[in-house]
């Protein structure tokens, strides 16, 4: 939607009962005394039973019975939070429907009872429903008006609205998703709003009761309309220049003179005329330019006419495609099934270009099934690269049993490893129930056709066993997890908890240490554990306990694996997901920028395990050695290299520097600080801990790049040649992904249902983010300048001789 468009309801469309909650009673009741005799009776205060009375007043008349809400008397903050559904129904209301709410007190005995009332229009001044909070002024000891203009109006006068009411109205758009949520300002504000209240409770006293109720929401604002009106009788024309407001009830809807003048261009009958008109010189230079757009970019009209028009000219060309697909009008039968005709007898597409038709974009099944057809040429090695997404692509397929769903099982009977991927990758999503069903399809239609396969000639297991060995890596996450619950429940130190591990290695979970039979590692399939090496299992020192597990493999060698309950970490696996593909194009194009994409499976929605990479974190490191020079010298000693260290080490330092900064730049990851940037023995630096990515940051002013001053100063400083070797490196690794952006872009998109937190928020949002940092419309020369401005100015604001701003960043890595 755009921004300026308005999406609404009519009033007279909503067949709805008006529901409200009555949610609290603010400020401080006048004091009352019991009445009973006595001497000192007198002077015990009593404790006031409240109730509210919600009456309905439709242009000033009752409408309906009373309702009243339960009694209260939790005082001082009377908070009843009640649901109150009246008989009356939305497409009942009068522009001058208003709510009288009398606050009653049943403890007075026979005194009178009323402490008092306010009346609320149920429409504001634009003729649009109020939703959302809303603070109503209590007139003590009046019963709610219902009369139109009422004589007690909730609503504050404006005379008389402070900061405070200011705020609240401010704090009421937020919630009502008016206002942008930045989550490290909005705590801040927060903080600082309830300093206010204080301030303000303090000086004004409790002068005033408010009663605060809790209107109903909807998807888009609702507009009143009388029942039966199709349109607004204009206004008699003035003389003063006031605004005046008129809402159009066919916003949104087709414009038949339009659409008949589309079909008249999109005329099948001249489908013979089109086969052999040939675009002109300007009309070829816009096709250019409309093929080179992002697949996020939707086409405007005069752009799919153009591709429409000339889409037999268009067939050779096979970047063409997918913008046709989105030029056809598939509500129209006759254009989907020659759009269905052409797109057989087109230029092959790319594998890249296929993940767009299976985004929720296109849901002709001829088309997705095309996609599939395209993808099966795909090696099992690439597959593997989309698997993640091919997965979530699930969701967007019109039936359970798709082609799509049949191509991913039917390819995994083939590959072990792609059969596990597949099987947990499908497992963490039978928890989302609005498509659990359908993953339960695939996940049977895996387990089913994998039992059915027959040991091979060249000695393979056959499938009833194969499919054991992956029901095994289920039951082990299963023990490590009680493990985890047993560990934690031991109070003492980290050591203690170790301690505890081991010991529940050696005795009561002793199978753990030997399998009965060898299971296939969740993490790498093709390898085989045998058992878990109780002495070398440790646990780390954070507050969910990760373990630190050794595993025996049948070769002989070990593996090493961190597993984690209690943390999300889908998004961490589609962040390495991202780094080893982007290794993998950068290695493509002879670069290797020695990347530690390790590897990560989310084993559930709050588990999952990841390999173990012996590094150390900056931090440490500095903290150690004081620097990273000094570090890397301890196992790298040359009197004559640069530094004191080898070549060959500091080269390796340099090009992951290099490849780290573009990847956490394009992928927009935050919260980078000195404890998750790790470095390995040999120089490689990586990054671990992806809990910020598209942007969001809870530090504010985050640099540009993540590039930390003690990574420079490795390098010799900003101004040394090693430093620009780097610049060197980051520039080529920036225009080689660049290359590769409609993949990417294609890949985030199929996550755009996914539950991962920072897309599930947002994920439009977060795909624009994503492809502004591709810089799509600038040329290769031009990208390498403004990178390298880029990091310029995210280095200079690493030492503080500037401005302000150079001073916040700096704050950054503090």
């Amino acid at each position: 939607m755009s921004g300026n468009e308005f999406r609404f309801f009519l009033s007279c469309d909503i067949n709805l009962p008006v529901t409200f909650r009555v949610d609290r009673l603010e400020g401080t009741l006048p004091s009352t005394k019991s009445a009973n005799s006595g001497i000192d009776s007198t002077t015990e205060e009593r404790k006031a039973e409240l109730y509210v009375e919600c009456a309905l007043y439709i242009d000033g008349a009752p409408f309906g019975l009373p309702t009243k809400t339960r009694l209260e008397s939790t005082g001082p903050l009377y908070c009843w939070n009640e649901l109150i559904t009246l008989s009356t129904k939305y497409r009942d209301l009068t522009a001058h429907s208003q709510l009288a709410l009398t606050v009653w007190d049943v403890s007075c005995g026979k005194d009178d009872g009323l402490i008092g009332g306010a009346t609320i229009l149920l429409f504001n001044s634009k003729a649009q429903l109020k939703t959302g909070k809303q603070k109503l002024r209590l007139w003590l000891g009046k019963q709610a008006d219902g009369s139109f203009p009422t004589t007690t109006p909730g609503k504050v006068p404006r005379q008389e609205c402070g900061e405070l009411e200011r705020l609240e109205k401010l704090a009421n758009k937020y919630e009502r998703g008016q206002i942008q949520p930045v989550d490290w300002l909005d705590r801040l504000t927060f903080k600082a709003m309830e300093r206010i209240k204080e301030r303000e409770s303090l000086k004004n006293g409790s002068s005033h009761l408010y009663l605060v109720v809790d209107f109903c929401s909807f998807e888009h604002r609702v507009v009143f309309q009388e029942s039966g009106a199709n349109f607004i009788l204009p206004s008699p024309i003035a003389s003063s220049n006031e605004l005046v407001i008129v809402w159009d009830p066919e916003v949104g809807k087709i414009n038949p003179s339009e659409h008949k003048q589309l079909k008249l261009a999109r005329s099948l009958t001249r489908g013979i005329i089109d086969r052999d008109l040939k675009p002109s010189s300007n009309e070829r230079k816009s096709i250019q330019r409309i093929l080179k757009y992002p697949p996020t970019r939707a086409l405007s009209g005069d752009e799919r006419q153009l591709l429409w028009k000339f889409r037999f000219s268009l067939m050779s060309e096979k970047r063409a495609l997918t913008k046709f697909l989105r030029c056809v009008e598939w509500s129209d039968v006759q254009e989907a099934k020659q759009a269905i005709e052409l797109m057989g007898k087109w230029e092959t597409i790319d594998v890249c270009d296929a993940l767009e038709l299976l985004s929720p974009l296109f849901e002709s099944e001829e088309v997705r099934a095309y996609a599939v057809s395209v993808l099966e040429r795909a090696d099992d090695e690439e597959l593997q690269c989309y698997l993640l997404q091919l997965v979530q692509a699930l969701r967007f397929e019109r039936t359970d049993k798709s082609r799509l769903s049949q191509f991913l099982v039917q390819r995994s009977l083939r590959n072990i490893e792609l059969a596990s991927f597949l099987r947990w990758f499908v497992a963490v999503e039978l928890h989302d129930p609005a498509y659990a069903k359908r993953f339960y399809s695939t996940y049977e239609f895996l387990e089913e056709n994998m039992m059915k396969l027959t040991a091979g000639v060249n000695g393979d297991e056959d499938g009833f066993k194969m499919w054991q060995s992956l029901v095994r890596q289920t039951e082990l996450t299963a023990q490590l997890c009680s493990i985890m619950r047993d560990v934690r429940n031991v109070r003492g130190n980290t050591q203690k908890k170790i301690e505890k591990l081991r010991q529940l290695l050696s005795g009561l979970l002793s199978e753990l240490t030997y399998f009965d039979e060898p299971i296939r590692s969740p993490l790498a399939p093709n390898v085989l554990i045998t058992g878990i090496v109780p002495s070398e299992s440790s646990i780390f020192k954070s507050a969910l306990h990760p373990l630190r597990l050794t595993f025996r493999t049948a070769n002989g060698g070990q593996c090493k694996v961190i597993f984690k309950k209690g943390d999300d970490i889908r998004q961490d696996q589609l962040v390495i997901q991202m780094v080893s593909l982007m290794d993998r194009l950068l290695k493509l194009e002879n670069l290797d920028l020695h990347l530690t994409p390790y590897k990560v499976l989310a084993t559930g929605q709050d588990e999952g395990m990841l390999e173990f990479i012996p590094s150390r974190s900056l931090a440490q490191i500095i903290s150690e050695h004081r620097s990273i020079i000094s570090y890397l010298q301890k196992f790298h000693p040359d009197e004559h290299g640069p530094f004191g260290i080898t070549a060959i080490c500091l080269e390796t330092f340099i090009k992951s520097c290099a490849g780290y900064s573009v990847i956490t730049y394009i992928l927009g990851i935050g919260d980078r600080h000195l404890d998750n940037l790790l470095l390995r023995d040999d120089g490689r630096l990586f990054h671990v801990d992806f809990g910020f990515i598209l942007g969001r940051d809870p530090k504010p002013f985050p640099p540009p790049m993540k590039l930390c001053k003690e990574m420079v100063e490795a390098m010799g400083g900003a101004e040394s040649q090693y430093y620009t070797r780097f610049k060197s490196y980051c520039c080529e690794a920036y225009n080689i992904l660049r290359k590769s952006s409609n993949l990417i872009l294609n890949l985030f998109h199929l996550m755009a249902g996914s539950n991962i937190p920072d897309i599930a928020c947002d994920p439009e949002k977060g795909i624009l983010k994503l492809q502004e940092k591709f810089r799509l419309d600038l040329d290769d020369e031009a990208c390498i300048h403004f990178f390298q401005d880029l990091i310029n100015e995210s280095v200079s604001a690493l030492f503080p001789q500037m401005v302000e701003t150079i001073h916040r960043w700096a704050q950054y890595w503090r």
